[in-house]
């Protein structure tokens, strides 16, 4: 039996951490989900930069769209939704076998508004409503701004994958945001079952602090940041709020393991696979991390529910000058201004693919 049945059968979910069109148009995705277990997807905005500046797959729907006359944001949007639309299709046989707790993608509002509030709640409600896919996520990120949002969008019916989430504390505050989103649905006489992930960043934090850190304590800051918040997340499902919820009807936010991929090369590339192996959880891997893990992971064991040394370990990053919470902070805002940069880069590459396919076009005519 391959690893990733065995971890799909242990009861994490394994998302891919990637989408193409060329993935998409090869079969590509199909197999993944036929052989390597993979039952849903996850995408940002610098994957469909990479994927739209490395292939000429999208060229004719950008000239058609820019032909259109559409543009910047908006053209970009449908491009991805495009993609999203087909690998929700391919995933909706999961999506209805599982009664919607699996088998979704995910499509990120722009992060410029990451500090807009109000307008994070309209984008994503245009965003699932554009998306016509019952299985498709819109992401927020967990931001001090981003938390309002994500508690609206819930009460509004609309599915959350909340996104940059660094630590416990951002996550224990995404969770209460989409806890109070669905009281809110209950006390109006709506239906509690709105689908929400939390997705926490893990090989992130090794990578900040490799340069500064013991040999010993390398690669294994992120992993106990990760057992603390599985903690919260088990002790949040055991506790009486949420099963008064779960009566009603609720489904959990399911905690997702996002940036799994090695960042050190002298690290096992399956490091972070293998040691958040946890039931009720999703893991979304980059396709490299995923074929590795296929072809020669191994599972041994589960993740400690009560925590196991993760805070003896953080605590002996304290001792060697690491502030965590504060490298929490700035872990999620810089993350944010990646993504911003991404975004940019993305708007501007398809504005300048667009321009030179219609000129060209006009040209042959």
């Amino acid at each position: 039996m391959k690893t990733t049945q065995q971890l799909h059968d242990l009861g994490q979910s394994i998302w891919l951490d990637n989408i193409t069109r060329p993935l998409l148009d090869s079969g590509g995705l199909r197999q993944y989900i036929d052989e390597f277990s993979v039952t849903g997807l996850t995408s940002n905005p610098t994957i469909f930069d990479h994927a739209i500046g490395t292939t000429d797959a999208y060229d004719d729907s950008i000239h058609d769209k820019a032909k259109a006359g559409e543009r910047g944001e908006g053209l970009f949007v449908e491009l991805a939704l495009d993609d999203l639309r087909r690998a929700a299709d391919l995933f909706r046989p999961a999506y209805d076998a599982t009664d919607g707790i699996d088998g979704w993608v995910s499509m990120e509002l722009s992060p410029l508004l990451a500090s807009d509030t109000a307008h994070s709640i309209e984008a994503a409600a245009r965003i699932y409503q554009q998306a016509d896919r019952p299985n498709l996520f819109v992401k927020i990120p967990g931001t001090p701004e981003g938390v309002p949002a994500i508690e609206e969008s819930i009460f509004a019916g609309v599915p959350i994958n909340v996104t940059l989430l660094f630590s416990c504390e951002q996550y224990v505050a995404s969770a209460e945001a989409y806890l109070r989103g669905i009281e809110r649905r209950l006390a109006a006489g709506l239906n509690p079952r709105v689908a929400s992930v939390a997705s926490l960043f893990v090989s992130r934090w090794d990578k900040a602090v490799s340069a500064t850190v013991p040999a010993d304590l390398r690669n294994r800051l992120g992993i106990s940041i990760a057992t603390r918040t599985y903690k919260a997340y088990r002790e949040l499902l055991a506790s009486s709020r949420w099963r008064t919820l779960a009566a009603a009807g609720a489904r959990p936010q399911r905690l997702l393991w996002a940036s799994t991929g090695t960042k050190d090369p002298t690290a096992s590339e399956t490091l972070y696979v293998e040691a958040l192996a946890a039931p009720d959880t999703i893991n979304t891997i980059p396709e490299k991390t995923l074929h590795a893990f296929a072809e020669h992971g191994e599972l041994n064991g589960v993740m400690a529910e009560d925590g196991g040394d993760a805070e003896a370990v953080i605590a002996r990053f304290t001792r060697a000058g690491i502030e965590v919470d504060a490298l929490a902070t700035q872990l999620q805002r810089d993350g944010a201004k990646t993504f911003v940069k991404s975004w940019l880069e993305l708007l501007q590459r398809i504005d300048d693919k667009g321009a030179m396919l219609v000129g060209v076009g006009e040209r042959t005519r």
